[in-house]
């Protein structure tokens, strides 16, 4: 956490959620500029054809967004971090999720990465929410 003063009240910021924010906004923006080049970076030698092209383009939206607004959240003092590292948490879940129906057509280094990249981001998420609320309010620095 860093803390600077403003004015009489000291603003804190919340460097996990700026970190997990930040990596999140990448590599949503790494899949909305060059969705190939990420989703080989990810493992994935083929070009994956149009249709895969969207859903890797959907799902660089949806990173973009969850990570943005907890980059947000991690900057603004006092903010609401929690539920944005559950959404993160979240999108990392359906990723587990769907990642473990098709295990079967996937290599071991993208099963490695894939899968193993969506359950680091759930404890992430996880730890990072339980970690905001567990946090004492700030005392009265108003």
């Amino acid at each position: 956490m860093f803390k600077t003063k403003v004015g009489r009240s000291a603003r804190r910021f919340d460097g996990m959620a700026i970190t997990a924010g930040s990596i999140r906004l990448a590599s949503g923006v790494s899949f909305l500029v060059a969705p190939e080049a990420a989703n080989r970076m990810w493992g994935d030698a083929e070009d994956s054809g149009p249709t895969a092209s969207l859903l890797l383009r959907s799902m660089g939206y949806r990173d973009a967004l969850i990570g943005g607004l907890l980059l947000a959240a991690g900057l603004r003092r006092n903010g609401n971090v929690a539920g944005w590292f559950l959404a993160s948490a979240g999108a990392d879940a359906a990723d587990l999720l769907g990642g473990l129906a098709n295990h079967h057509r996937m290599s071991i280094p993208q099963q490695v990465r894939g899968l193993g990249g969506a359950a680091i981001g759930i404890g992430v998420g996880v730890f990072g929410a339980y970690r905001s609320s567990m946090r004492r309010p700030a005392s009265t620095d108003t």
